[in-house]
């Protein structure tokens, strides 16, 4: 029986940061051995601002999958995105010695690096070049061209490029915490492998992923990726306008826009009003439910007709490019209330929510994992698995303890988790019950968290100091075994 590669995928995005080691199983299904979440603090529209802050965010969620799980990790697949991300096509093609030779896969690799070798403008690097068609001596239409006899073989390809700095600062982020970059994968594409099925590409469809940051966008028809963009908007800038609108503190706001947001405010009636603490002893504020949708509902609206006008430079409305399949949204946006209709209201097109669940293995692994906020993660986990290194990214440690859960948690201090952005599980607190913090210890001061470079060192170098022991172990058993031998 064959040894299942064991991969992580480690999602680096503007609210939260979540690290998840996983194998396939037999039947093609994931088995998640450990996750571990934390807040994100440095990163801002899907770009790494602060190194040192991001650093010690992926600590945390890092040595927190290692305690769930086990494990060691050594690499991971991590995502990339941001509006710096822009798509291109291209075709290219080269000339075979001996066109009575069988095309070999060598000769879609040589092709394939052609295509990496072109020269981008300044300050650009090439990210992922995906064919799409083939042709072999000018016959179109080719899905594989392995195995044809031919001297010219041609493909169409969608080219993926981003900034070189947004690139390397994501790369030493995860280095300087004391991992190996496995692969750098589109965030959008990650979230397609997670929640598309192979029907829906073929069929054509449109894959929205609505994050903190950006609303990523890939689209799909028969079987192979067609365009990809970054609107540069997501849930955050909805925050800031229920912020500026309602004249509350940006943590009332994230709070208000999850329990109470909705994306269509003919469902709300006048009189619907909830009531916000006032702040250090000041009279509650009065918020209309009505007046918030409108807020929300005005920036979703903006989001999805720069969504919409991606599809129709696609030229959904062409017969040969029609999208049977229409929408499926995913991310921490796809959970606004009533955000499905009004997609389907803007758009015209079927729409559906995707969540990773159908991938995952065993119910409690669906139990934590089934969210819509998971998908980018879930997918850069399933790349991992399928890219084509052959080692394990996690190795079981046999000298495990419950240290490193230590280090992670020593981490928390280092990160505040009243940031502007906070998650879900950092809301537990009514915010309508109960009192909001003091401003002077709020994000509304401006105030940076709470970290320096001297303590997100530290936990980096404890980190890796713990790796090292284990490799010398390991190495000393395997240099023993061979002496015995």
């Amino acid at each position: 029986m064959t040894h299942a590669k064991i991969a992580v995928g480690l999602d680096i995005g503007t609210t939260k940061i979540v690290a998840i080691i996983g194998k396939e199983t037999p039947h093609g299904k994931l088995d998640i051995l450990g996750t571990g979440t934390a807040p994100s603090v440095g990163v801002k529209g899907g770009v790494v601002v602060n190194i040192v802050q991001t650093m010690a965010s992926i600590t945390k969620a890092v040595q927190h999958a290692e305690a769930a799980s086990g494990m060691t990790i050594g690499s991971v697949a991590v995502g990339i995105a941001g509006q710096h991300i822009r798509s291109l096509q291209h075709s290219d093609y080269i000339t075979r010695e001996d066109p009575e030779k069988v095309i070999e896969h060598e000769d879609i690799l040589r092709l394939t690096d052609n295509v990496h070798k072109l020269v981008m403008m300044p300050g650009e690097e090439i990210i992922h070049v995906l064919p799409q068609e083939y042709k072999v001596d000018g016959q179109g239409d080719v899905d594989e061209p392995v195995g044809m006899f031919g001297g010219r073989l041609e493909a169409t390809f969608h080219i993926v490029v981003g900034q070189v700095t947004s690139i390397r600062n994501i790369a030493r982020c995860v280095k300087n915490s004391g991992l190996e970059l496995g692969s750098v994968n589109l965030e959008p594409l990650a979230s397609a492998e997670a929640v598309l099925s192979e029907e829906e590409k073929e069929a054509g469809v449109v894959l929205i992923d609505i994050g903190g940051g950006t609303t990523d966008v890939a689209i799909f028809k028969d079987g192979i990726i067609r365009h990809t963009a970054v609107i540069p908007h997501g849930g955050n800038i909805i925050t800031q306008d229920i912020k500026e609108g309602c004249s509350i503190i940006e943590k009332q706001a994230e709070q208000l826009k999850i329990k109470f947001g909705s994306a269509w405010p003919g469902e709300n009636k006048d009189n619907e009003i909830v009531s916000i603490p006032g702040l250090h002893g000041r009279d509650p504020k009065e918020i209309s439910l009505k007046n918030l949708s409108r807020i929300i509902h005005a920036r979703v609206t903006e989001i999805i007709n720069a969504v919409y006008t991606e599809i129709k430079q696609y030229g959904h409305d062409q017969a040969s490019k029609k999208l049977i399949a229409g929408v499926v949204i995913t991310g921490g946006g796809s959970q606004l209330k009533h955000i499905k209709h009004l997609v389907e209201f803007l758009t015209g097109m079927d729409v559906r929510i995707g969540f990773p669940n159908e991938h995952l293995a065993g119910m409690e692994a669906k139990q934590d994992l089934n969210s819509p906020i998971y998908s980018t993660a879930v997918g850069l986990l399933m790349q991992g698995i399928h890219s084509r290194g052959d080692g394990d990214m996690a190795v079981i440690n046999d000298e495990f303890t419950m240290d490193a859960m230590a280090v992670a948690n020593d981490l928390s201090d280092l990160i505040d988790v009243s940031q502007e952005n906070p998650t879900e599980e950092a809301m537990a607190i009514d915010p309508l019950t109960e009192a909001v913090d003091s401003p002077e210890s709020s994000k509304e001061t401006g105030e940076e968290p709470d970290l320096t470079d001297e303590a997100a060192l530290d936990a980096v170098a404890k980190r890796k100091v713990k790796k090292r022991s284990f490799f010398d172990k390991w190495v000393e058993k395997f240099t023993d075994s061979i002496l015995e031998d």
